[in-house]
């Protein structure tokens, strides 16, 4: 074995490894829930004030929406360094590369979420109430639940540049399907199109978008089932 290939396989994690820490980390992502569930239940774009008011009620309910959050993006970090493994003996700098497209997307989209917990403590300090007034108070929530949004949808143009990449960086490994390769760059080019919308065609319609957006489930699925039987790749003798 020479040099090069001791080093990319000697440390850090195998194919295998890497590709159930990668699938796991797909699979309790509880940002859907937070998603479909909790938020559209107290955030109500169109009536701020109801929006306020279910916040201020349900505190525990939307401090549970921030936990997954947090949670969701610190799993990001996780799978982007185990993607990374999974995908060094394809090309280890556009792994690399990939990775921090991932990272970008997770930083950002973190330091968005924080905007939700200045909402929670602004709505339940009743000294903001006593400062700002209930106008104020409204207009400063909304801001900050319109940044959240924004933050995280800029966020997403890098991560549809993540998976770009990480959809041809496995076309060309040889021990993942092609097919999901092809998914992932379709479910990336998704993403980026879709997170442009309301900066340079606001008025597309583009709800057709959302059948690109399995590619990461087809992978999560892959590597849950099939990551375990991941051969490494045969090295040359010394």
């Amino acid at each position: 074995m020479n040099s090069t290939s001791r080093s990319n396989r000697g440390e850090g994690l195998t194919l295998r490894q890497a590709a159930l820490i990668a699938g796991f980390g797909y699979l309790l992502g509880p940002v859907t829930y937070a998603e479909f569930s909790i938020y559209p239940k107290l955030v109500i774009p169109t009536n701020i004030e109801q929006s306020v008011q279910n916040i201020a009620v349900h505190r525990g309910l939307f401090a549970a929406a921030i936990l997954c959050y947090l949670i969701e993006f610190i799993e990001d970090i996780v799978i982007a360094w185990a993607l990374y493994y999974l995908l060094v003996p394809v090309n280890r700098a556009l792994s690399l590369l990939t990775a921090w497209f991932r990272l970008m997307y997770t930083a950002i989209a973190f330091f968005g979420m924080l905007k939700l917990v200045t909402v929670f403590r602004v709505v339940n300090t009743p000294d903001y109430l006593v400062a700002f007034g209930s106008s104020s108070l409204h207009a400063e929530v909304k801001l900050l639940l319109g940044t959240f949004r924004d933050d995280w949808s800029i966020g997403l143009v890098l991560f549809g540049i993540h998976l770009v990449l990480l959809g041809y960086l496995i076309y060309r490994s040889g021990y993942i399907p092609r097919l999901l390769g092809v998914l992932l760059v379709i479910d990336g080019l998704g993403w980026v199109i879709d997170s442009l919308q309301p900066y340079l065609y606001p008025n597309a319609h583009l709800q057709f978008l959302f059948i690109t957006f399995f590619g990461e489930i087809f992978l999560m699925l892959w590597l849950l089932i099939r990551g375990w039987k991941i051969q490494e790749p045969k090295q040359d003798s010394a």
